[in-house]
């Protein structure tokens, strides 16, 4: 899921302040106490946890929460695991907590309504993590998690591609900027939540081979997803917009070749299912439809699927191997696959994991995903880095 910096910030008054957080008889650094309120403090702040109990004795961290997705896990055992005195993180998923209701757990206003805490005593000296229920703005995080393979999902990414069989360009350096934001999020009448969010990004193609770097193709994107998750399951559904343009200096070395020119740009919906399977695994599939389009006789009609793998292991406690599939197929192309894979290594710091920044090996071989140029077949090898905010 995407996490706003700042949560870095808020998660760091949570831990020089605290006396405003947790009793200020708190004990040193290392001791059952601290890793308490510091455990209960990540959860809320990172995990957004609506409720869970923390329990700590001798280093020994046990966490009791209504319901955690199997692709968390591995998330929160490293993250409170990375406190200084932890020597062991138990999870256990319990069903509906009672005991944040006990008397004094969750302080009230002069109405009877509870107040959102973090966090605070509980029953036995555990840390009960408190967050309300109500309607949020400006979420820290997405519900719906990027798609780590997909050409055009909106992130910060810089890669050099070798193109082994285009007519202008070979090597090319490929840069994106973007992200997707929370704009409100509400829990769902049927369980779960449900958010409406944002997502913009532009995605730029130069030349390297050219004395100026010329810029070759940018298509710039802007859409309005609403999401849904419960557990391991989410889903998203966006309306969408991309229009495509070309370089000034590439379109002044092809003057007199006006049939290269494309005025690409559409809008569309799409709808993509997902499920985490285990600590690991992710599987998702959708479709989408382009309702209004330029050129007026491009085929409409659009599949996408994937799967991503990530170790639910860390290497050196920062360092967690990844790889990611994803196909898409078009009706334009008469249904023939557009493959795009990447594998390498995700760098994460686990007690604060507001950014992950990817460093992977890249191939493509299908359509070209480069608006100006979509009637073209391209296949590429390469290396990029990647940054995502979750």
């Amino acid at each position: 899921m995407s996490r706003h910096p700042l949560a870095i910030l808020a998660l760091g008054l949570a831990t020089v302040l605290p006396a405003s957080v947790w009793p200020a008889t708190a004990a040193a650094q290392g001791s059952d106490e601290f890793i308490n309120g510091y455990a209960a403090a990540i959860l809320v702040r990172e995990f957004e946890m609506t409720e869970a109990i923390v329990s700590v004795r001798e280093g020994a961290v046990t966490i009791d929460v209504p319901v955690i997705g199997d692709a968390q896990l591995p998330q929160v055992r490293n993250a409170i695991g990375s406190i200084p005195g932890v020597t062991s993180v138990t999870i256990n998923e319990v069903g509906p907590l009672a005991a944040a209701q006990e008397p004094g757990a969750v302080p009230a206003t002069a109405s009877g309504q509870p107040v959102p805490v973090v966090p605070v005593p509980g029953a036995d000296g555990a840390a009960v993590a408190v967050v309300d229920q109500e309607p949020r703005i400006l979420a820290r995080s997405t519900l719906f998690d990027p798609l780590l393979a997909d050409p055009r999902w909106p992130h910060f990414s810089a890669a050099y591609h070798y193109y082994s069989n285009d007519p202008d360009v070979e090597h090319a350096g490929a840069v994106s900027f973007g992200e997707t934001f929370s704009l409100y999020r509400a829990p769902a009448v049927f369980d779960g939540r449900w958010e409406l969010g944002f997502q913009a990004g532009v995605f730029a193609v130069f030349d390297l081979d050219s004395e100026s770097a010329d810029l070759v193709n940018a298509d710039y994107w802007v859409g309005i997803p609403v999401s849904y998750r419960r557990g391991d399951f989410s889903a998203t559904a966006r309306v969408f917009h991309q229009s495509s343009h070309l370089g000034d200096e590439y379109l002044l070395r092809r003057q007199g070749n006006g049939d290269d020119r494309v005025n690409l740009s559409y809008e569309a919906v799409d709808a993509i299912l997902s499920y985490d399977i285990g600590e690991s695994w992710r599987v998702y599939g959708g479709a989408g439809y382009l309702f209004h389009r330029d050129p007026e006789d491009i085929d409409p009609w659009i599949t996408q699927a994937g799967v991503e793998w990530r170790s639910p292991d860390l290497i050196r406690n920062s360092i967690r191997p990844i790889a990611a599939l994803d196909i898409q197929a078009r009706e334009e192309n008469d249904w023939s696959p557009d493959y795009a894979l990447r594998a390498g290594i995700q760098i994460e710091n686990p007690s604060l994991i507001s950014q992950k920044i990817q460093l992977t090996g890249e191939y493509y071989n299908g359509s070209n995903p480069n608006g100006q140029f979509y009637e073209r077949d391209l296949e590429f090898f390469g290396v990029g880095l990647h940054v995502y905010f979750e």
